[in-house]
């Protein structure tokens, strides 16, 4: 087993968006599931919208076009 390393991890609450995470990580989800990931900066889901949950695919985002009125 590795030695934890002891430095306080950043976490990073994006409002309306994901939780980011210094990597490496290990994800334990509601189901009791561990998922781990290696990179250097971690995207956590927060609105449990995302395909890939509890990893961040950007599903928070709402994809509406924008409709002109005939103004301008």
């Amino acid at each position: 087993m590795p030695t934890a390393d002891r430095r306080p991890r950043r976490v990073t609450v994006v409002p309306g968006g994901p939780v980011l995470v210094e990597g490496p990580v290990e994800l334990c989800t509601p189901e009791g599931e561990v998922v781990r990931s290696d990179r250097f900066l971690v995207a956590v889901c927060a609105c449990r919208r995302s395909k890939r949950f509890p990893f961040c695919d950007t599903s928070h985002r709402k994809r509406v076009r924008a409709q002109s009125d005939g103004s301008g």
